[in-house]
């Protein structure tokens, strides 16, 4: 059971930016709308496992209202279908637990979407500055959202912009880690308790390796 019209939309409008205007050099965010997924949101409690097809299902439901309108994105059964079907996975794992992160990711949106995802990978956190450039031309081209995920920051996340400034380069983080119910949940809230949120790219962990999946569909 889906109750996408209760989930927020684009969650991270009204976000201050992490610099004052004047100190901005670039900023490059998604174009379009997308649905906030996160932990128990459609009744299922997948804490300390789901991040990533929660993450999975925020990307969707941007790509669902760019082509058709409407959002129905993948259940989680229906990803570790998908999984088992590509066979990158046993067909052990559906209804388990298991973990997914970039690759699983990129597998599902070119599965369910026919998108295809550019895979960036950072082998430590201290060198994410390196791929700041590449993430602005991201989202200046496509304007699509993308996912990030690493190893021993194994926490997966949608990542909605990145903006450059006097004092740093910064990620515009959506955090699929906050537990309720659809619905249960404000934008007001979500920005005053850092559900989505400007990260500086030096707070993420520097030795752990970093993976962005990018999905190279570009907003109408």
């Amino acid at each position: 059971m889906h109750h996408s019209n209760e989930l927020l939309r684009s969650v991270h409008q009204g976000v201050p930016f992490p610099e004052p205007e004047s100190g901005i050099c670039r900023r490059s965010l998604i174009r379009g709308d997308c649905l906030y997924y996160h932990y128990g949101c459609d009744g299922l409690d997948d804490r300390g496992w789901g991040c990533g097809y929660r993450t999975l299902q925020t990307l969707s439901s941007w790509m669902r209202l760019q082509t058709s309108g409407e959002n129905t994105p993948p259940t989680l059964r229906g990803i570790q279908e998908a999984l088992v079907k590509t066979e990158d996975k046993p067909a052990s794992f559906v209804g388990s637990r298991g973990w997914i992160g970039s690759f699983e990711i990129a597998l599902c949106l070119d599965s369910f979407h026919q998108v295809p995802c550019k895979i960036v990978h950072v082998r430590r956190g201290a060198e994410l500055q390196n791929q700041i450039a590449e993430l602005h031309g991201h989202f200046d081209r496509f304007g699509s959202p993308a996912m990030m995920g690493g190893d021993s920051d194994n926490a997966s996340r949608a990542i909605l912009g990145v903006c450059s400034g006097e004092r740093g380069h910064y990620l515009l983080v959506l955090d699929p880690h906050y537990f309720g119910a659809g619905g249960s949940l404000v934008k007001e809230t979500a920005h005053a308790e850092g559900w989505v949120s400007w990260r500086k790219i030096d707070s993420f962990d520097q030795g752990s390796f970093y993976n962005f999946c990018l999905p190279q569909l570009a907003a109408k």
